[in-house]
């Protein structure tokens, strides 16, 4: 919601998608109250046809897309990666399944921005992509190769009037799912301390990378 919030005070309509609509009340209110204009669409990206009709559905609602900001959040907040040592050739397949769409997307949408002659893309990812993280196992496997698309897209599009850029993020993120879980079971997790993330500072440095486009990437690290 910050990166939506951030690119809507830059004029950008906004559309977002979820898994569900349980949440969309409260965030178009929320971006309508901040003069942004916004709608909302249901989809899991693992599921390809459906995020494909999505895109379809937003195209046709606004227009075209311009940028894409690609983040997709965990799934099953009590589930816990298996060490590195003890991940298996299936866990990765799974890990991997969050990359796979991030690729369907940028299929989808880039012929519209090329034929416009310029867009962008923005991925998020784990702090695992560039620090070796054993305990997250085939997570920082999949955090990687989004990585090394995002940066392998940015050198192809340079020349284009086009953006690719990488988001890394790592620590937690103040008032998503994960810091709200976390924060509620101090015995659990300990004390999360100053290690928390400000989201809208991570906004702010989506906006520069993407507006600017002097470099690929962003690294955040609450970890030092």
């Amino acid at each position: 919601m910050s990166i939506a919030h951030r690119f809507g005070r830059e004029g950008y309509a906004v559309a977002l998608v979820s898994r569900s609509d349980t949440r969309h009340a409260g965030y178009l209110a929320s971006l309508a109250e901040a003069g942004a204009e916004a709608s909302a669409f249901v989809a899991d990206v693992r599921d390809r046809e459906r995020l494909l009709a999505v895109l379809g559905d937003i195209t046709e609602r606004h227009g075209g897309i311009d940028l894409v900001y690609y983040g997709p959040g965990v799934m099953d907040l009590d589930a816990r990666p298996r060490s590195i040592t003890e991940t298996d050739a299936a866990g990765v397949q799974e890990a991997m399944s969050w990359v796979y769409p991030a690729i369907d997307v940028v299929g989808h949408v880039l012929p519209g921005m090329t034929e416009r002659g310029g867009g962008g893309f923005l991925f998020a990812g784990g702090l695992s992509a560039v620090l070796p993280m054993p305990a997250l196992g085939g997570l920082a496997i999949s955090s990687a190769a989004l990585r090394n698309y995002a940066l392998t897209l940015h050198a192809a599009l340079a020349d284009q009037g086009m953006y690719a850029g990488a988001l890394i993020i790592g620590g937690l993120v103040e008032r998503g799912d994960i810091y709200q879980l976390v924060k509620s079971q101090p015995a659990a997790f300990g004390d999360a301390g100053d290690r928390t993330l400000n989201p809208d500072d991570l906004a702010d440095a989506a906006w520069e990378l993407y507006s600017k486009r002097d470099r690929a990437e962003a690294t955040f690290s609450a970890f030092g």
